[in-house]
């Protein structure tokens, strides 16, 4: 089973999760920059984040056979925030660097004027930049916060099949597909999803342009949810070949319009092994030169 995570968190994870992943059948992500769980107080701390995704959390997955890509945006949580709001100025330089797949995580939280004015700007960007986007709905209230998405992106002109709807369950899953967006689920061990409810979402709306994640981040979540779903769905009767659809293709089609993705396996990397101090594997570069 080969695995494409195209979600997750791993700043907030351990080398033993990459580790896992990669014995799981895990050979890419893309880890969406996202709220660290305090506030930040100034754009700097979000240049040092952008970076280190971009650099060193690269070389970190590549020492583990995994091909690492990020998506850069403001998150709806702190785009509330006035001193974080400036770092959108900043944002469009990162849209060019390598490694960045999508704008994202972008959305809704507490569907406030001030959400709705960063939403629509970064979509901007990301039609400026021909970049897909990565949506984040709301935790409450999710059905109206969908809906609210939706007619954001019918207003900024982006194409429905440059979206990626995430977070979704079963009120709202119809709306994304209806709207000819992609579907993305996040797998969780206590909230949002679990592999039973995705197996049965996948049985009423089938496979096209769904997309399944772990979302595992500091929270108690698991970075393995993707190869549980995979097992879910052939123990219901679903095929190799759709697994593979919904584990490696869809999110190889989605995120592969952004003409950044990288698949091939990590020069210097040998199964088994674990990364070896003083040896350079692939991404030793992308860490010296992230700020550039």
């Amino acid at each position: 089973m080969r695995i494409f995570d195209p979600h997750i968190h791993m700043t907030s994870r351990t080398t033993d999760d990459y580790e896992a992943m990669y014995a799981a059948g895990v050979r890419a992500i893309v880890e969406p920059a996202f709220w660290l769980g305090q506030p930040r107080t100034n754009v700097g701390s979000f240049l040092d984040y952008f970076d280190a995704l971009l650099g060193w959390e690269r070389f970190r997955a590549a020492q583990f056979g995994i091909r690492h890509h990020a998506t850069i945006g403001l998150n709806p949580k702190e785009a509330n925030d006035a001193r974080c709001r400036e770092v959108l100025d900043e944002i469009p330089r990162y849209l060019l660097k390598d490694g960045v797949v999508a704008v994202g995580e972008l959305g809704y939280d507490s569907m406030t004027p001030e959400e709705d004015e960063v939403f629509a700007r970064q979509l901007r960007m990301a039609r400026d930049v021909e970049l897909p986007v990565l949506v984040h709905t709301p935790h409450r209230d999710k059905l109206a916060g969908t809906r609210r998405t939706l007619d954001v992106v019918r207003e900024s002109g982006l194409p429905s099949e440059h979206v990626l709807v995430d977070h979704l369950n079963e009120t709202n899953v119809a709306l994304v597909r209806d709207a000819g967006a992609w579907a993305g689920f996040s797998i969780y061990p206590d909230t949002k999803m679990d592999e039973d409810r995705m197996v049965a979402i996948l049985k009423e709306h089938g496979t096209e342009r769904m997309i399944v994640n772990s979302a595992a981040d500091w929270g108690r979540s698991d970075p393995l949810k993707t190869l549980k779903t995979g097992r879910a769905m052939l123990a219901a009767g679903f095929s190799d070949d759709d697994v593979d659809l919904v584990l490696w293709r869809n999110p190889v089609e989605f995120y592969g319009q952004s003409g950044n993705l990288v698949l091939d396996p990590v020069p210097g990397f040998v199964e088994g092994d674990l990364p070896t101090p003083g040896v350079e594997f692939e991404g030793s570069s992308v860490l010296r030169g992230a700020r550039a």
